[in-house]
Formats: structure tokens, sequence, C-alpha cells
């Protein structure tokens, strides 16, 4: 059975975000579908690269180790750094 409850933000939380970007030297066929179609659409001297963003609830205060943590398992879990680089803001 799916649990269907909306998920709901621990009160004491800060948002950490993970950014995900394919590397420079890594082809991209959806940014650049989307250029293409900024082109079409009458929008000139505009590149697109398409990646993907992490919003991290994290409970309790936002330390160093709570950022080396989330970097661990960025690199291990959400990103494929063989064709990936990503960044942790928090």
């Amino acid at each position: 059975m799916t649990d269907t409850t909306p998920h709901q933000e621990p009160t004491d939380s800060h948002v950490v975000v993970v950014n995900v970007m394919p590397k420079p030297e890594i082809l991209d066929p959806q940014g650049k579908a989307v250029t293409g179609a900024l082109v079409r659409m009458g929008y000139q001297g505009f590149s697109v690269r398409q990646g993907k963003r992490f919003e991290i609830a994290v409970t309790g205060d936002v330390t160093p180790a709570r950022l080396d943590e989330v970097r661990q398992f960025a690199e291990s879990l959400l990103a494929n750094t063989v064709i990936e680089n990503f960044e942790v803001v928090a």
C-alpha cells in the first residue's frame, strides 16, 4: 500500500539545495532542445543546459558537518560524477 499523505517538513528544519549539472564536455540533448525552441519562439542569444535541483530538509542546525554529509550522499546518490558536477548550497 502506498502512503499518499502529503509530506510535511519538520518545523525546525532548514533547506539545503543540491544543484546537479552535466559537465561542460557532456552533450545535453534536453538543453539543446530547449535552446532550439527558444530560437523558434523568437528568443535569440540564449543557450540552455538542463540539470537537476534537489531540496533537502535538514532537521536542526546546518553545520559544516551536516553539509559534509549532504556532499557525501550527493556524490554517491544524487549525481553521476562521471558525467555530472554538483554543488551544495546552504
